[in-house]
């Protein structure tokens, strides 16, 4: 393990649950101190710059330290679906994504296994891992554990989703979230500057945030800190994926500081897009990423209890915990789960189709031009 940092009186996470996680006991994470993994593979909904032309090679884990309600891995971060693997299985993991061609080892939400991952990147370096890494979470880090994550991760890809305490109280249960992941992003803004190679980013910070139909004031406030922190140094992704949960929704008692309440029963509508976007004007944001929305486009959310998980081929899967129990990370056979097709031939045919489909449901559109060297 890690010197330093380990499972017993756990404080990886910034609630600092203080359990031993060791012995079996888990905090507000719900998990132990085996690393659980649920799915990994090619992704091609990510960022362009993440994407590249090769796809992210991207590994979900089990559990999360926030549980957003309307969280889109519903089943990994509250139902902590997925298997228990260790560090070595990791690391075959990630040579394996690199041999299927992905640009990066996206890892998501992978803070409450810290020191696991830390290893297992390390192990994976020694067997021969190039690519490089990135670290797509909450943004609810540990100030005390960023110097580790700074010795493994090339990419930052964090969260901001709300700078409203008493609005972070109700969705997350914490009111110190905006604190906490705003010094986060700040850190990780200083150590890692933009660099480009080619299509795809190696070095770097990129600041995503989900608008919330009904809390544009909460979006106006994280558009602004972004402007004047960090905007010079990191780019900007703006989402606009909010899907209505299947299961209850908070009736009321979210508000955030501003008087706004959530509208959790119907995703952002055109007019709260378009003033999201004369935002961006406002504040002189002009690097980053902006989703094109769809008020009546079908539900795009993955099913990790199949392998296929993400729906319109977004994503192609090399490793899912229902596979290959006894035979650790062999990647997944594509005639179970391409049919007819080849591993290589159904990349290739998401890759051309998505790029063109992307633009108009769920992808990200570019909102600025991109110099040589970032």
């Amino acid at each position: 393990m890690t010197a330093g940092v380990s499972y017993t009186r756990c404080r990886l996470c910034a609630r600092r649950c203080g359990v031993d996680r060791t012995r079996g006991q888990t905090g507000f994470c719900g998990t132990g101190s085996r690393l659980r993994i649920a799915w990994a593979g090619i992704h091609r909904g990510e960022e362009p710059l993440i994407c590249g032309r090769g796809g992210s090679g991207t590994i979900f884990l089990s559990g999360c330290t926030l549980r957003c309600f309307f969280c889109q891995n519903y089943q990994l971060s509250h139902g902590n679906l997925g298997r228990d693997t260790d560090v070595s299985e990791f690391a075959d993991i990630c040579l394996m994504l690199e041999r299927k061609g992905a640009e990066n080892i996206n890892i998501v939400t992978g803070t409450h296994f810290l020191p696991s991952l830390a290893e297992g990147i390390r192990e994976s370096r020694e067997r021969g891992l190039t690519k490089p890494v990135v670290w797509n979470s909450s943004g609810y880090e540990s100030s005390e554990y960023l110097p580790l994550l700074n010795d493994f991760v090339d990419i930052y890809l964090p969260d901001l989703k709300t700078l409203d305490s008493s609005l972070s109280a109700s969705m997350f249960g914490v009111s110190d979230y905006p604190d906490a992941a705003a010094r986060a992003i700040k850190e990780m803004a200083a150590s890692r500057p933009l660099l480009r190679r080619g299509s795809f980013l190696v070095s770097g910070l990129i600041v995503r945030h989900l608008v919330l139909p009904g809390l544009l004031e909460n979006t106006r406030a994280v558009l602004a800190w972004f402007a004047e922190n960090v905007a010079d140094r990191a780019l900007l992704s703006l989402m606009f994926q909010y899907t209505p949960p299947a299961g209850p929704v908070p009736q009321g008692e979210l508000q955030g500081g501003q008087g706004e309440r959530g509208e959790w029963k119907r995703r952002v509508s055109a007019e709260e897009y378009g003033r999201t976007l004369a935002m961006l004007d406002e504040f002189g944001i002009e690097e980053g990423f902006v989703q094109e929305p769809s008020e009546d486009a079908p539900p795009c959310l993955p099913d990790f209890s199949l392998p296929d998980a993400f729906p319109g081929g977004l994503a192609y899967p090399l490793w899912f915990y229902g596979k290959n129990q006894a035979e650790g990370a062999r990647e997944i056979c594509s005639q179970e789960i391409c049919q007819q097709e080849t591993c290589c031939q159904k990349i290739d045919h998401y890759q051309t189709r998505h790029r063109q489909a992307r633009h108009r449901r769920t992808g990200h559109r570019e909102i600025y031009d991109q110099a040589d060297g970032m």
